[in-house]
């Protein structure tokens, strides 16, 4: 069956670039970044609908749920990256937030195109992943029409999990087979078709806002700072004493002497240290929190006022 492709925004050729096969080394590099800089100003329309998704993600993960992402191609390696960098990032359990990816994990470093053409597979990797009623699912195409991730999205819709569509064209497939979409268009790339460029640009972007707003919601940051960070190297392990100090003022002698007095818990050796209180003070008040450790420390001084 033929595909028609040409509708698709994602597809069409950009007037702006036509004659990129003649320009200059600089004339393309600005060419491109004209390009990128229109994503932002396409995502920012589309915000509302982010913060419905964040809200829904928030909520099932409370309840002990998981995030997981879906996709082909560079949509399926960006769900990779963002998932593989909340553990060091937030400290949260590798299961927290999960990516499939289409043909497995070998097609992040090489390409397996035929792959998102298969339906069976995707229903596979939904069942393999144990994706449950308590889970999100986040779909991403740039196309909106993956066969392999359309599939995935139905089964989960079965299931009972929360399904949300990432995609750069309106009126997707995709869109309309989740429970939620965001559906930002970035229109034509400066090479047709290519969309690990302007679309790709945009759904690592939106990624990054869904995690980062989803786990600041969740108790994971105080002010700015990351403080549940898990020092697994020398630089993490000064990022520690470095976030301590900006949060409480210590010198760097104090914060070595705090992280080793609070076995390295961040967040316990912040609260200790601003409240004088003792480490199972600091964990009690921050788990009646639910990790939100400016709350802990509000909570404790009004009791000890």
């Amino acid at each position: 069956m033929k595909i028609n492709l040409e509708k698709l925004e994602t597809e069409k050729q950009n007037n702006d670039t036509m004659n990129i096969d003649e320009m200059s080394t600089i004339e393309i590099l600005k060419a491109i970044n004209r390009a990128d800089s229109t994503v932002p100003e396409a995502i920012s329309h589309h915000l509302d609908e982010i913060a419905e998704v964040v809200e829904v993600i928030v909520d099932r993960l409370k309840k002990g749920g998981h995030l997981f992402y879906i996709g082909a191609g560079t949509s399926g390696r960006l769900g990779f990256i963002d998932a593989a960098e909340c553990p060091p990032t937030y400290g949260v359990d590798e299961k927290t937030v999960q990516a499939i990816m289409c043909g497995g994990f070998s097609a992040l470093y090489k390409a397996k195109e035929g792959a998102e053409d298969d339906r069976q597979m995707a229903e596979e990797d939904v069942r393999n992943y144990g994706i449950s009623e308590g889970d999100v699912l986040v779909g991403i195409a740039a196309s909106g029409r993956t066969p392999y991730t359309i599939a995935a999205l139905d089964l989960a819709n079965k299931i009972g999990a929360a399904t949300v569509a990432l995609t750069n064209n309106q009126n997707s497939e995709l869109g309309q087979t989740a429970q939620y979409r965001i559906e930002v268009v970035t229109g034509p790339e400066v090479i047709s078709g290519s969309t690990r460029m302007k679309a790709g640009t945009s759904q690592k972007l939106i990624l990054n806002m869904i995690s980062t707003t989803t786990f600041i919601r969740l108790g994971r940051a105080y002010n700015n700072l990351m403080v549940d960070v898990k020092p697994t190297n020398k630089k993490l392990v000064q990022r520690v004493y470095n976030t301590l100090r900006r949060a409480t003022g210590c010198s760097e002698e104090e914060a070595e002497q705090l992280y080793s007095k609070t076995n390295g818990n961040l967040k316990a050796a912040i609260f200790v240290y601003l409240t004088g209180a003792d480490m199972p003070a600091a964990l009690k008040y921050i788990e009646e929190a639910e990790g939100h450790l400016k709350t802990a420390i509000r909570n404790y001084s009004e009791n000890h006022h």
